[in-house]
């Protein structure tokens, strides 16, 4: 069997990609061990530059839909109500950021719409596919699945989490350090509303004896995610059903009869790792495979969906128009950085959380602010810019256009050319490139702005001059063959 790309995960990271692919006619084969797609609450908040992820992905309608606003902290001790805060500094959205809040929806549903999506556009999952082994040459990767079937790609993707098996057969390390040795419980309950709880806050017993709780009440029906923390390093975390309605009985003012089904349960301990290195020849790492987080500040599930949309285009380029191969060395490049970043940053609400010191998270966690000006992909050649200034290697903002947005504009799987206050450059037809021109817009200043597939500005330039250039380092500067060519609404 011959394919593209081979895939392996079906989580966020692998979903995510395999859509990315489909719409750009690239043959994906995504494969996951398990026969079902993840069923629990794990990463249950969307920030909102994965928000604009899924506009462009065409599944963001669906998804706030299924969401809604995470709920205030209520703080309790024992049946004592304590009082209520925020947890998250609240936004409201503007021009330039339309999606301004973290949006509340666990990990499951996230990944049904992102399958549901997938199948739309003619992809699939081949479930009970577990890879069992591989080897690439110049040429490709073969792949070897527990059906029994080989596979031939040109590429391989390892989406298959923290404990990455195709990480481990490259023989690349993880770099990093237990952020807390003490385990912790996390499960789905269904439970039956008494005098106790409601689902209007995200209940909070931090002194319970043997470690702190807490209840956050899902979006729809009567489900909640139970965190449990255990203050003894060595404790044995029970997951069975009987077990977590006894730890909650033990820990809040609930009793196990309220516990009307558990869903789902896992144990964990904080860590936090990131790979040497995110690509071995024509195998690439993404998302968990690459980096693992602290749950704290909801940063895990988003850098891994912005690790696959980093690397979908690239691919896209080099696998159909024949951009150079040398284009996913910028995968690393860019997103190592990042992932850094953000371990630091999850690492750091971890422990102060922990410690009592927890402070309300703002646009630091929201993964607006990340972007790509140290890469050598950002190329701008303006000069005498003011320091706040949009350059090359920022996100590129949304705002009016037309009768609509430039989010409109930019959604899809093309490069766009917008040019502000000047006038757009003579160019020769390319299918992979939209042009539009606008009088003024105060965030963009003024200037020519191509921007990338993934939404942040690539080359910005006062004219025309090295366009060209950089056009060709992307793939971006000739025609798109024929049989390449995407429904205007993928």
């Amino acid at each position: 069997m011959d394919t593209d790309v081979v895939i392996v995960g079906a989580g966020p990271t692998g979903l995510v990609l395999a859509i990315d692919l489909a719409r750009r006619g690239v043959r994906a084969l995504l494969v996951e061990k398990a026969d079902r797609l993840f069923p629990g609450s794990r990463g249950k908040g969307l920030q909102p530059r994965t928000q604009e992820v899924f506009d462009d992905l065409g599944v963001l309608p669906a998804v706030l839909a299924a969401g809604s606003a995470y709920p205030r902290m209520l703080a309790w001790e024992g049946a004592e109500r304590q009082g209520e805060w925020d947890m998250l500094e609240r936004s409201e959205p503007t021009e330039q950021v339309p999606y301004a809040n973290v949006l509340l929806i666990p990990q499951s549903r996230t990944q049904e719409l992102l399958y549901a999506r997938l199948l739309e556009l003619g992809g699939t999952v081949r479930f009970g596919a577990a890879l069992t082994g591989f080897r690439q040459d110049e040429e490709g990767v073969t792949a070897e699945l527990s059906t029994g079937e080989t596979v031939r790609a040109a590429y391989l993707v390892a989406a298959d989490g923290g404990r990455s098996t195709v990480r481990r057969a490259l023989g690349i390390g993880m770099t990093g350090e237990t952020v807390d040795p003490r385990p912790m419980l996390v499960a789905d309950l269904r439970l039956s509303f008494g005098a106790v709880v409601d689902r209007g806050n995200w209940h909070i017993w931090a002194k319970a004896p043997g470690g702190g709780v807490a209840l956050c009440p899902l979006p729809g029906g009567d489900t909640f995610q139970f965190i449990a923390g255990f203050e003894d390093e060595s404790a044995t975390v029970d997951t069975s059903p009987e077990a977590v309605r006894t730890l909650l009985a033990e820990r809040t003012p609930l009793t196990g009869d309220e516990v009307v089904e558990v869903l789902w349960a896992s144990d964990f301990r904080a860590r936090a790792a990131m790979a040497d290195r995110f690509r071995d020849g024509r195998v690439l790492l993404a998302g968990d495979a690459a980096h693992v987080h602290s749950p704290a500040g909801g940063q895990g599930l988003n850098t891994s969906v912005q690790d696959a949309y980093n690397l979908g285009w690239k691919l896209g380029q080099v696998l159909r128009h024949e951009a150079p191969a040398a284009l996913l060395d910028s995968y690393e490049d860019e997103r190592q950085p990042v992932a850094a970043d953000v371990l630091g940053l999850s690492t750091r609400i971890h422990r102060a959380s922990a410690e009592g010191r927890g402070t309300q998270r703002g646009s630091e966690v929201q993964q607006l602010g990340l972007g790509y000006r140290e890469s050598a992909l950002s190329r701008e050649t303006r000069t005498g810019l003011a320091e706040d200034a949009l350059r090359a290697g920022d996100r590129a903002p949304d705002g009016p256009y037309g009768g609509g947005r430039l989010f409109d504009l930019f959604r899809g799987p093309h490069f766009t050319l917008l040019a502000v206050g000047v006038p757009l450059p003579a160019m020769e037809s390319a299918e992979a490139i939209r042009t539009a021109r606008l009088d003024a817009y105060e965030p963009y200043g003024t200037g020519l702005f191509l921007i990338r597939p993934d939404g942040y500005v690539g080359w910005a330039g006062a004219n025309g001059d090295g366009l060209d250039t950089y056009l060709a380092a992307v793939g971006a500067d000739g025609p798109e063959h024929a049989e390449d060519r995407v429904p205007a609404d993928a």
